[in-house]
């Protein structure tokens, strides 16, 4: 196989503390699709980075900013951040969001 198989029940996930938690699926140098689980009220501080981001919200409901503007998401809605902007979210109902970053975020692995 030339892809990268991830198996969700093989990949544990990594407490990030404050009811957030994340595991890295599959991934390449260019691409890469992060799980990460929310409890309600947790919250994904504002941050930058380097890579474009695609959000899919797979469960619950979230506040989502990016730079000064936020708009709730639920189940199958979707956003893209560009490269560098400020963004974050409040869980609003216990969730978990699919993230994928283009190119890869070494700095999760």
């Amino acid at each position: 196989m030339k892809g990268h198989v991830a198996r969700n029940q093989e990949i544990p996930f990594q407490d990030l503390g404050g009811g957030v938690q994340r595991r890295v699926l599959s991934y390449n140098e260019e691409l890469m699709t992060v799980e990460v689980a929310f409890q309600a009220g947790a919250v994904g501080a504002v941050h930058t980075h380097p890579h474009t981001q695609c959000t899919y919200v797979l469960s619950g409901r979230f506040s989502y900013s990016v730079e000064e503007e936020s708009v709730i998401l639920g189940p199958g809605d979707s956003i893209v951040v560009p490269a560098s902007l400020p963004h974050g979210t409040t869980c609003l109902e216990q969730g978990v969001l699919l993230d994928i970053f283009t190119p890869m975020r070494k700095d999760f692995i």
